[in-house]
């Protein structure tokens, strides 16, 4: 039988804090389990993930917020840093527009499980990083939402060491 993942509930309703399954350094490197279906289903988590991305980015850039009515996403940090900002966005919920952060990092290792209707968007605070995210549903552009990182009735304090480097896209130019 497997051991549950170690989950922390956040104060946004549905969103985890997940600890890897499993982490062993030795002189040779680190091996980590970020994922183990028997272990999630343990730990109450029955997401079925279909679909693994990364992105790599260098310093400064920003991406997000986006998100979809649809979509569960695990999220980890593979190498470097990133701050994570996760936003409700779900109309009828009590928490909509609230949002929590996160710094996920390759020291770290942590993973955050994000529901359905709520955005995302992490800025990179190390030289580069690698942003890796599992899916529950294939990527549908059209069913996107993109709202602007600065957005002033959010709030949201994101750590920029001075304009952060967006694509045309969350810069509103798209």
């Amino acid at each position: 039988m497997t051991d549950p993942v170690k989950v922390t509930p956040t104060r946004l309703d549905g969103l985890l804090l997940i600890e890897p399954v499993s982490r062993f350094q030795d002189f040779r490197g680190e091996y980590v389990e970020y994922y183990n279906r028997p272990a999630f289903h343990a730990a109450g988590i029955m997401t079925d993930f279909i679909q693994d991305d990364i992105s790599v980015s260098r310093k400064g850039v920003l991406r997000g917020l986006h998100g979809d009515a649809v979509t569960t996403k695990l999220i980890s940090c593979h190498h470097g840093q990133f701050f994570l900002a996760v936003v409700n966005w779900d109309p009828d919920s009590p928490q909509y527009r609230q949002w929590q952060t996160f710094e996920l990092s390759a020291e770290n290792r942590l993973a955050v499980l994000i529901p359905p209707k709520f955005i995302n968007g992490h800025y990179i605070q190390t030289e580069t990083a690698i942003f890796h995210y599992k899916q529950d549903a294939l990527y549908d552009r059209s069913g996107q939402v993109t709202v602007m990182y600065d957005d002033p009735a959010l709030g949201i304090p994101w750590p920029l060491e001075g304009p952060p480097i967006l694509s045309r896209r969350d810069a509103g130019r798209e």
